[in-house]
């Protein structure tokens, strides 16, 4: 790979660098480089005309975890754990990785990682703060506590959340659309109710099924938000699980583990995946927007296939001879 990338560059008896020269260089370059990398270009994509990205005046976003296997090393192993079942510990460590995601674009814009022996809703909080006015975001029943629920939307964000159905949600006023106001409290404070959060609630079943679905807004008029909406519009949230399987299957191969041997090589292994992912996903969006469909009529595999065949189309290209002055046709 490194020679396809490097063809065209050899000049002044420069020759492609060994395994162990990369991984060298590697260690000397360390995490930090493509963690700041990722915080400063991976952004929200999809414009005011992107099909499936808004709901009303919301762009759609949501929030969830996975795990990534990682080499079994006594560092990773160390420093990472491992799931433990009761068929005993599993093969490799395992780095988890909470994401926040446009729903429409399945671009990640932010992201957290930590040990496998921290939950996702600790990694989350990380997040917070990357969510402002001007989103919704979609959670599943992980998530929603007093805590968590009140510091997601401390900047400004809305938030439709599920809840488990023995979550205890007095109410406090029915609504003409079915959907009804109540109150959730911090655990300490059930008892004197002094500190309250208003939440809406909606309540539904899906056809020909008996669950029933329970999803918690800040979204307290039913005027903005009708509570059918709401229940539809609550399923976008897997579209992050399908952002999920782009990057773990497709981007990765199927069952494939991590390459790097430390904690810091993984970190930054796993900035660099998402690097790779946003940009194809950039890529899908131009491609989406130029034919005037949903992002999701473009198929992730193809972009990253072609993105892949015009690897030797770049060779020899160098960012250092690009004049700065050019037009945007040089980027």
């Amino acid at each position: 790979m490194v020679r396809l990338l490097s063809e065209g560059l050899h000049r002044g008896g420069w020759d492609v660098p060994c395994t162990a020269a990369i991984s060298r260089a590697r260690v000397r370059l360390g995490p930090e480089p493509l963690r700041e990398l990722f915080e400063r270009v991976c952004r929200p994509v999809a414009t005011a005309e992107t099909s499936g990205a808004w709901y009303r005046r919301w762009r759609l976003v949501a929030i969830d975890g996975t795990a990534l296997e990682v080499p079994d090393t006594s560092a990773n192993a160390e420093h990472f754990g491992r799931a433990v079942s009761d068929r005993g510990a599993g093969a490799f460590p395992q780095v988890r990785l909470v994401a926040l995601a446009e729903c429409g674009t399945h671009a990640v814009f932010a992201a957290a990682m930590g040990p496998f022996t921290v939950s996702e809703v600790a990694l989350a909080e990380q997040l917070w703060d990357r969510m402002e006015p001007g989103v919704l975001v979609l959670a599943d029943r992980n998530f929603p506590a007093f805590p968590r629920w009140r510091a997601a939307k401390a900047g400004g964000a809305d938030l439709l959340w599920r809840v488990k159905s023995n979550a205890v949600l007095p109410m406090c006023k029915q609504l003409e659309d079915g959907s009804y106001l109540s109150q959730i409290f911090a655990t300490k404070d059930y008892c004197q109710c002094s500190d309250p959060e208003h939440v809406r609630v909606i309540e539904y079943t899906l056809q020909g099924g008996d669950e029933v679905y329970r999803l918690i807004t800040t979204v307290l008029d039913p005027d903005q938000a009708p509570a059918r909406e709401l229940a539809v519009l609550y399923h976008e949230r897997w579209e992050i699980e399908s952002l999920l399987d782009e990057l773990k299957v497709h981007q990765s191969g199927a069952g494939s583990v991590l390459r790097s041997k430390t904690p810091d090589g993984v970190t930054q292994e796993v900035h660099g995946m998402l690097l790779v992912h946003h940009a194809l996903r950039q890529l899908a969006h131009q491609a989406a927007r130029s034919r005037q469909v949903d992002p999701d009529r473009i198929s992730f595999t193809r972009t990253l296939h072609a993105a892949r065949r015009q690897v030797p189309a770049q060779a020899g290209f160098s960012p250092r001879t690009t004049d700065p002055g050019a037009g945007s046709g040089t980027r």
